[in-house]
């Protein structure tokens, strides 16, 4: 089954966040590098062997939640685990590196 990517809002961010070990994209329309990042997100979201959630949130429409997190580049990705920042990586992220990061 495969897996969805959620689109996060301001308003659905927190809820998000309850699902347990979940991955946030902070990305935003204009970035090219962010472009990327969401294409080999989608990829590995649809590998049978990929369970997981996640989200994208564009740092243009949830900026209180961007200046939270601290986001100063993007893309960056935010690995939460029981809603508290895991890891966090910045820059463009081959899927291999995604994926060992969520282990």
């Amino acid at each position: 089954m495969a897996t969805k990517i959620e689109h996060l809002t301001q308003d659905t961010f927190a809820e998000f966040l309850k699902k347990g070990t979940v991955l946030v994209d902070f990305w935003a329309t204009w970035c090219g590098p962010c472009r990327m990042q969401g294409q080999i997100l989608a990829e590995l979201a649809e590998e049978d062997s990929f369970q997981g959630n996640i989200g994208k949130l564009d740092v243009d429409e949830a900026r209180d939640i961007a200046v939270k997190y601290n986001i100063m580049s993007i893309p960056t990705i935010i690995i939460f685990k029981n809603g508290e920042p895991d890891k966090v990586l910045v820059g463009l992220q081959d899927s291999e590196v995604i994926k060992e990061a969520l282990k």
